[in-house]
């Protein structure tokens, strides 16, 4: 059924998975501005809880820095 939470279900992570920015700044090297926006733009997971409190996961933190973020043409290697 749309919009039912077992639909969803995959797609959150669970409560104990939920880590907010300051941990994932330590994790990734990136600073908690620099995560809220990844959030913001879609190109990271997040969740905001809380008035001012962004959290994400350490999957999806990792999940990020295992892409190739930089546009244009690649290298030849």
């Amino acid at each position: 059924m749309p919009g039912s939470d077992q639909e969803n279900s995959e797609d959150q992570p669970r409560l104990d998975e939920l880590i907010p920015l300051r941990k994932a700044a330590e994790i990734s090297g990136l600073t908690q501005e620099h995560l809220a926006y990844l959030i913001r733009k879609g190109e990271l997971w997040g969740n905001k809880m809380g008035s001012p409190i962004w959290f994400t996961t350490e999957k999806a933190v990792r999940e990020y820095l295992a892409r190739d973020r930089k546009p244009g043409p690649k290298p030849l290697k």
